[in-house]
């Protein structure tokens, strides 16, 4: 695989109005993924474009219509949309493309472009690299004239399909009458449509985070932020808290005692509930990454299931799951993928599934998961200036197998470079947490004087 520019582990994200996340770079790839969805079609493709909150998503969508619009293409602009949202309508309008401006989690300043193919999945990285050639050489990309050319148009109403799709994913045998919940749309793209699934289907809702102003989103507030939500569970004495990050594909949960429950609590009790409920298919595979802790794969290898990682990403679990029938995965960031209802992480619907197994087990969601005992973990992200493959420098080399050695056989190491920002993770997991602490700091130390 060729060394990619402009795309990341999730699209094209970086500094708003700053190179790539630029109106320029949005225009050009409007015109290069219209381009390239236009090859094997006669008519203009169609293309979702949705957003999240963040001010600069006015600049952003609009440059990308243009593009869409000069190479020919039609245009739907859905207005504010969870990532979820975007994939599902694209598939359900039948669509040529999708795409979402979003940076995720990350700060208002920030934005990212990620696109969909008509069946609602991510990209792979061979198209996402031919759409980068056609971005940096323009010339590539044949020009469009007179009636050629491509038209706009807004249409808010994408939002209710989206609403009753996901509602779909709860049990017919389940309401949710009777529970209060606190909903945190982190001001972002689920923050109106959030609260709206959840008191459609009988729940008391207790809506914060739903009150974006261009700047707001994530700060201080979602999945990523989740004291907040804490406070006001305990203050309200609500069932449950129900926490999404800035695009709506991940969700913190936070049970009825004001506890903050872990992403990979949540990606076990999910497995077991599955499979206790006969929909994880012949396989009986979950997928997770290289981040997901030893002890959720150990919980779920006893219940009999298969556990396969990839690399970070819900691109890259989605990928894998396609190619071997499994129907659910997640990350211990809490995206979860239900493969049956999404082609991508949905933090409203996991949030549905998670309610659906505690009514299915009739049991309090910290009982549940307090079987699931995982491995102390450490992590630290450490600033560089460079990216050399860690094996390639001798003292970061030396340093994690003296780690190794030190870990033993219940124990590991990981690092990679964020595929988003300037950083190298640096992770340990072991049963020793103080062992654990120190050689995560001794190998980001190690990774600071090498790379910073």
């Amino acid at each position: 695989m060729s060394v990619r520019e402009l795309f990341g582990t999730d699209g094209i994200r970086g500094k708003a109005n700053t190179y790539p996340m630029t109106g320029e770079i949005a225009f050009v790839l409007g015109r290069a993924v219209t381009s390239y969805f236009q090859k094997n079609f006669s008519r203009k493709p169609l293309i979702i474009i949705g957003k999240d909150t963040r001010l600069s998503c006015y600049m952003l969508e609009q440059a990308f219509s243009a593009g869409v619009c000069s190479q020919g293409g039609r245009a739907i602009l859905t207005g504010p949309l969870p990532t979820p949202g975007v994939a599902f309508v694209t598939q359900s309008m039948r669509a040529d493309a999708g795409v979402m401006i979003s940076a995720s989690h990350n700060s208002f300043e920030d934005n990212g472009i990620k696109i969909f193919d008509r069946t609602g999945h991510k990209l792979p990285d061979e198209i996402e690299l031919e759409l980068e050639k056609m971005v940096l050489d323009p010339s590539l990309i044949a020009g469009k004239t007179g009636e050629e050319l491509g038209n706009a148009r807004r249409l808010d109403e994408v939002i209710g399909r989206y609403i009753v799709h996901t509602k779909a994913a709860l049990s017919d045998q389940y309401s949710l009458e009777g529970l209060r919940i606190v909903v945190d749309g982190a001001h972002g793209a689920g923050y109106k449509l959030a609260p709206m699934v959840f008191e459609e289907l009988g729940a008391e809702v207790i809506s914060i985070g739903s009150s974006p102003n261009g700047v707001n989103i994530n700060q201080g507030c979602g999945a990523l932020h989740p004291q907040l939500c804490a406070q006001q569970v305990k203050k309200f004495r609500a069932d449950l808290g129900v926490c999404l990050d800035g695009d709506g594909d991940r969700l913190t949960i936070v049970d009825r005692n004001g506890e903050v429950i872990h992403g990979d609590k949540l990606f076990g009790l999910c497995g077991k509930f599955l499979l206790d409920n006969q929909e994880i298919g012949h396989s009986k595979e979950v997928v997770g990454t290289v981040m997901s802790n030893f002890g959720v794969e150990s919980y779920l290898n006893k219940l009999g299931l298969k556990f396969s990682r990839t690399q970070v990403g819900d691109r890259y679990i989605v990928e894998h799951m396609r190619q071997t029938g499994a129907l659910f995965g997640g990350e211990p960031s809490g995206h979860l993928v239900f493969k049956k209802y999404s082609t991508t992480g949905d933090g409203i619907l996991a949030a549905l599934k998670v309610i659906e197994s505690i009514k299915f087990y009739d049991r309090d969601l910290s009982e549940l998961t307090n079987e699931i005992e995982l491995f102390p973990q450490k992590m630290e992200n450490v600033l560089v200036s460079k990216r050399v493959p860690f094996d390639e420098v001798p003292e970061i080399r030396k340093a994690i197998e003296a780690a190794n050695q030190k870990l033993g056989s219940e124990g590991r190491t990981l690092l990679r470079y964020s595929g988003t920002e300037p950083l190298a993770r640096v992770m340990v997991e072991g049963r020793d947490l103080k062992l654990v602490s120190a050689l995560c700091a001794e190998l980001a130390g190690v990774l600071t004087k090498a790379l910073g």
